[in-house]
């Protein structure tokens, strides 16, 4: 009979194991996505599915070396910009504020290690995550950072505007999960109008515009980018990327802990 592979979820542990099988620099993995439209051809629960299937291969990647254990999948977040769509729940900031707060208390509470990495599948959530960072840290005492794995997808891709149910997200559904994706809407789709209006309303890193992904001068039918160069072998190849590219947080993270103790 093959060796048994060890469980690296947090649920699948029973309670008597907790103390036995993580340690103060255990580093706990909390998947954050989104219930929300990604176009026609994929589902609402894609970002759910991305964080993770980020979390599942960056703790094949790096568990040894890091001792990583997945946290339970928050699959809802900040998804007002998609609320024009049937099927896009969205929390409030207080909802949004309120869950990550009490996610911070329990974790001190329940587990041995104060070392978070939140695996971040939507861009959405980015932006109170990054001030929550702050609170989990003053507040709950969490050696804490947040990781954004599209950002590292994106990497050495000229397609600035690839930002919602484009290239990147399609390829990877493709390579993960692809009985969910609707390959002869895919083939429909039209690619989303000039990065130039996707630069000026989105990533402009001086101006902030509270843009909806139903806006004609950046997106075509709730798609942000061109899902019909999408594939399974580059899904495949972004995956390995963020895979590796984790590694050097989870070190940063563990040279961190020592600001929180003191």
């Amino acid at each position: 009979m093959p060796e048994k592979t060890l469980s690296r979820m947090i649920g699948d542990l029973r309670y008597a194991e907790v103390p036995k099988r993580l340690s103060k620099r255990s580093i706990l993995c909390l998947p954050i996505g989104s219930i929300e439209q990604h176009g026609p051809h994929l589902p609402l629960n894609t970002d759910a599915i991305l964080a993770e299937a980020f979390t599942r291969h960056i703790i094949a990647r790096w568990a040894e070396t890091y001792d990583l254990w997945q946290l339970p999948t928050v699959a809802l977040g900040l998804a007002r910009e998609h609320e024009w769509a049937p099927g896009t729940l969205s929390l409030s900031v207080e909802g949004m504020t309120a869950l990550v707060h009490d996610l911070g208390r329990s974790i001190v509470r329940a587990l041995p290690s104060l070392n978070l990495a939140i695996i971040n599948a939507h861009g959405g959530n980015r932006g109170i995550l990054e001030a929550l960072a702050q609170d989990l840290r003053a507040d709950c005492g969490l050696n804490v950072c947040i990781m954004h794995p599209s950002v590292w997808a994106a990497e050495n891709d000229s397609g600035a505007s690839d930002i919602h149910g484009g290239k990147s997200e399609t390829s990877i559904m493709l390579a993960i999960a692809p009985h969910l994706v609707d390959s002869e809407q895919m083939r429909r789709l039209k690619a989303s109008p000039a990065s130039e209006a996707v630069r000026a309303t989105i990533l402009d890193p001086a101006v902030t515009w509270p843009w909806t992904s139903d806006e004609p001068p950046i997106a075509e039918l709730g798609v942000i980018g061109d899902a019909k160069a999408a594939s399974a072998e580059q899904g495949e190849r972004l995956l390995a990327r963020i895979a590796e590219r984790a590694g050097d947080a989870f070190k940063q993270l563990l040279d961190r802990l020592q600001l929180v103790e003191r």
